[in-house]
């Protein structure tokens, strides 16, 4: 994704909107309702992409990077008004925790309206092409929050390459498609057995 965006004014404004999000009456509501939304988080292509991925020690961490990154697109939202070009390019776990925040729609609602900001996110114009130095990494960098942690950033090279393994790894539980489909019959007593 291109852009004529100044990127320190895009960071700037998306350090703004984090420290007004983390100030918020609402945030301790936001993250503890956010995190307790994990029973419904599990997707086939998101969270295992993490290697040795933990519930308990991931959560923390990918929910600070979703916040970081709903900041940055209602930034460039706020900037330039088009949802296109605030639909920024991230990796698919850090995706999977934005919809888990998002999911907390009254909360969201509420602090869209006190702070007078937009968090745009259109499924629609998601594409899973991230890679390193790209402009979400430009403004990440401008809002002064360091190198984003490489264990949820995945390249999308890398994806693809997970992604391969993962589809190996499913198939022998009967899993196809990433998830989309399986040969799983419940009815063949106690444990599920995979009918071939």
């Amino acid at each position: 994704m291109t852009t004529t965006l100044n990127p320190q004014q895009v960071g700037e404004r998306a350090a703004q909107i984090l420290a007004a999000i983390e100030t918020h009456p609402l945030h301790q509501r936001l993250t503890s309702s956010s995190m307790k939304y994990s029973t419904c988080w599990a997707t086939f292509t998101g969270y295992p992409l993490v290697a040795r991925w933990n519930l308990d020690t991931d959560a923390g961490p990918l929910l600070t990077e979703a916040l970081r990154v709903l900041a940055l697109k209602a930034a460039v939202f706020g900037l330039t008004g088009d949802e296109k070009a605030a639909e920024l390019l991230v990796p698919p776990p850090v995706d999977e925790m934005i919809h888990a925040v998002l999911a907390q729609f009254t909360v969201m609602t509420r602090m869209q309206a006190d702070l007078g900001v937009t968090f745009p996110h259109a499924t629609e114009l998601e594409e899973f092409t991230y890679s390193r130095g790209c402009v979400t990494d430009t403004y990440y960098a401008a809002a002064g929050w360091g190198e984003q942690p490489l264990r949820y950033w995945l390249d999308a090279a890398e994806v693809d390459r997970r992604l391969t393994v993962l589809d190996t790894v499913y198939a022998g539980a009967g899993v196809r498609g990433w998830g989309r489909a399986h040969d799983i019959n419940f009815d063949a007593g106690r444990s599920p057995a995979v009918v071939g």
